[in-house]
């Protein structure tokens, strides 16, 4: 393993906790992936994240094989969807599906979330979708999930939770934050009455805005800029002259 792919390996174990350390999920319900080159690493089944190392994740080929994998310990139960959602989708980098409060209470309701708040526009369309039931690991739970994420970054799952994807891990997480907290504050809206949905218009003209938004790299430091040749003269003409020789 080198060091680009151990780092990764750590960055989805850290990503474990922090989600169960948030509350954004709970024990070993959720399960993260991320892509490296040809293969895709998953967190292993029923493992507690306190105790998982890098050399635990699973690795599964994008192309080929299709369910095999390497690693000690067997890929989670969800692999299907995970492995699905990156073979179909090129621009994802990171999927996390996670059992956190909200979204799941709405995918137990099997209500999708319409555009309540501005940042629908992160997950590409104006609303988020509720896939049909099916048991988890399946195939057919898969093929729910994809027809669920057409055009979206973003679904819930009925009587389930909820996936999120980005094109990389980070992002990934960033919307799986996201998604749970519009799906708290739609729920807690209705409890108010009707809530008022944006249009679809006012959502393209968010998204329109949200190429600048999000994780963003860091900025690169400016370069010094050169002496003008008016400030070099100005310099010159501030040192002291050397004094001439007295002797002839």
């Amino acid at each position: 393993m080198n060091r680009e792919e151990r780092l990764i390996r750590e960055n989805i174990i850290a990503k474990c906790r922090w989600m169960n350390a948030s509350g954004l999920n709970q024990g070993t319900s959720g399960n993260i992936s991320a892509r490296y080159k040809d293969r895709m690493l998953i967190t292993p089944s029923a493992t507690p994240y306190d105790s998982m190392k890098p050399e635990m994740i699973a690795a599964m080929p994008l192309e080929g094989d299709y369910g095999s994998w390497d690693g000690p310990l067997k890929p989670s139960t969800e692999w299907r969807f995970h492995l699905d959602i990156m073979r179909g989708r090129p621009d994802v980098g990171g999927v996390v599906h996670t059992h956190s409060t909200y979204a799941t209470v709405l995918a137990i309701a099997r209500k999708p979330i319409p555009a309540c708040h501005y940042m629908m526009a992160a997950f590409g369309g104006t609303d988020i979708r509720c896939a049909g039931y099916a048991r988890f690991g399946t195939a057919e739970l898969s093929e729910l999930a994809l027809e669920a994420l057409e055009g979206r970054n973003g679904c819930l799952l009925a009587n389930h939770g909820m996936i999120a994807v980005g094109a990389n891990l980070d992002k990934a997480m960033w919307l799986a934050v996201e998604l749970e907290t519009i799906a708290k504050q739609y729920y807690l809206s209705l409890a108010l009455g009707q809530p008022h949905i944006l249009g679809d218009a006012e959502i393209a003209e968010t998204a329109q805005g949200f190429s600048t938004y999000g994780l963003q790299e860091p900025k690169a430091k400016a370069a010094k800029p050169a002496k003008t040749a008016t400030k070099a003269r100005a310099a010159a003409r501030s040192k002291p002259e050397k004094k001439r020789s007295s002797k002839r």
